[in-house]
């Protein structure tokens, strides 16, 4: 619970336009970044009733670079969700505020309702500017001497390990005490790594699900080979993998159409103009999404709204009155590249906290996890390069539940498999997309359990550590 919070963070929690209930006690608004004023970041913070989570702190990012944590707050783990095609928003029983404090921040500057001028050129410039902001926050609540975990999706695969790594070399335990990090779907790697290498596999996996006919099939068997890619599959995609840093494939391959992950994706879209590269599961027709991406691609019915660019809204959340998308270009300007974090500040995360997590939904095409399992086999942490055992034997479990609403059923049972080395844990998320904690959202709790120490294992078949089908209810 915050001490004293500021009068003009407060938000109401039963004035929120669309939402029939009480969302509970939250602050909202523009937090500056450091001593800097004209510079801030959008945030929107959670305290949690639960006792067991009074100590912890979770800050939740979404990628892009460029794209809203509103997104991940609306649709994947807040306290209220309007998921796509639904009426009106609904009551979250498997919100992480019901586990600890949580925090969705807009970051970098340019993102979302986050106010300045975009100066970052790189991730340490992205991490710096997010220590001056989470420092604000901080003593503005009260939250002193917390321990913090980062989590997010996609792009913030870079961003969660250069933050947690900024945060770590500062060794200040009553601001910054990062105890771990779970990162999903990410991008770690090369980007060519984790896509257009292992294409082609994932299409076989998957093949009445693309629906491509035999000639079109054929062609891309061809380039899968002749750009090297199943060679290099087969040689670096063991355990445990061969010694020393890899080959870049795609830098390698100079043929003609080895871009295959486009070439799928522009086929497959041929066949079925609604497919869907976060969940290729997705059939028509297209649902209308309230934030106009990533469920509707941009489209929005006539009479319609995004939500957060909404007057309304933006007054009841404390934000400026301004035009707000979901995702922008342009947040990082041209400057030195940040290296992948897998081959440069990720290993030193992984050595430095008590629990780190991969986790990846099996029907994401926009990055497919056999390509984070190469960019985990080429990464070295804790004396050893990759992981030395292949992934499989455990499985992923979700307790059963009883369903707490229509609007919120979630699977359970065997979800995925889980493996752990040297204190990194990789869990393949079965029947899941490219966020994990809208198409999985009971499975994304489990997890969370897992990072917070609330259970010892993602394997173990006992209840959440809630009572069981009562989040927070």
């Amino acid at each position: 619970m915050p001490t004293r919070p500021k009068p003009e963070y407060f938000v109401n929690g039963t004035g929120i336009p669309e939402v029939d209930f009480d969302i509970g006690e939250s602050y909202a608004g523009l937090m500056p970044i450091g001593e800097d004023q004209s510079r801030s970041l959008y945030f929107w913070f959670f305290p949690t009733t639960n006792p067991q989570g009074k100590d912890d702190i979770v800050i939740w990012l979404n990628g892009g670079p460029g794209c809203s944590s509103l997104e991940g707050l609306l649709q994947e783990n807040g306290p209220f969700i309007w998921q796509y095609g639904t009426y009106q928003p609904t009551k979250n029983y498997w919100t992480w505020a019901n586990l600890t404090n949580i925090i969705w921040v807009e970051q970098p500057v340019g993102t979302g309702f986050s106010q300045g001028q975009p100066t970052e050129k790189n991730e340490d410039d992205v991490a710096k500017s997010f220590l001056g902001f989470f420092k604000n926050f901080i003593d503005t609540f009260a939250l002193h001497s917390k321990n913090i975990y980062i989590t997010g999706e996609s792009y913030a695969g870079f961003y969660v390990p250069y933050i947690a790594s900024a945060m770590l070399d500062q060794e200040d335990k009553d601001y910054l005490n990062v105890k771990g990090t779970l990162i999903y779907d990410p991008v770690l790697g090369n980007i060519g790594l984790q896509t257009d290498v292992v294409t082609v596999p994932y299409v076989d996996k998957w093949a009445e699900l693309f629906n491509l006919n035999d000639s079109f099939t054929a062609e891309i068997y061809d380039s899968h080979k002749s750009c090297g890619y199943q060679d290099y599959i087969d040689k670096y995609l063991v355990y445990p993998p061969p010694d020393g840093s890899f080959p870049d494939p795609v830098e390698a391959s100079t043929t003609t159409g080895c871009d295959l992950g486009t070439r799928v994706a522009n086929a497959v879209f041929l066949v079925n103009p609604c497919f869907d590269v976060f969940q290729i599961t997705t059939t028509c027709p297209v649902l209308w999404d309230v934030l106009g991406f990533p469920g509707s691609f941009n489209y929005l019915p006539a009479g319609t709204e995004i939500y957060f660019n909404r007057t309304d809204v933006q007054k009841a959340i404390n934000a400026p009155l301004q035009e707000w998308n979901e995702c922008v270009s342009g947040v990082l300007v041209s400057g030195d590249t940040s290296p992948p974090p897998a081959w440069s500040v990720y290993p030193s995360v992984i050595e430095r906290s008590e629990r780190s997590i991969l986790a990846h939904g099996n029907l994401d095409y926009s990055l497919i996890d056999m390509g984070v399992r190469l960019v985990i086999q080429n990464m070295t942490w804790g004396g050893k390069q990759g992981f030395q055992e292949a992934p499989g034997k455990h499985k992923f479990f979700v307790p059963y539940h009883p369903e707490a609403s229509q609007e919120t059923l979630a699977a359970a049972g065997e979800m995925g498999i889980v493996h752990t080395e040297r204190g990194l844990t990789w869990v393949e998320t079965y029947l899941c997309g490219h966020m994990v904690p809208q198409y999985q959202p009971s499975a994304a709790y489990r997890q969370l359990e897992f990072l917070l120490g609330r259970i010892d294992s993602l394997t173990e078949k006992g209840d959440f550590t809630t009572q069981a089908g009562d989040y927070g209810n």
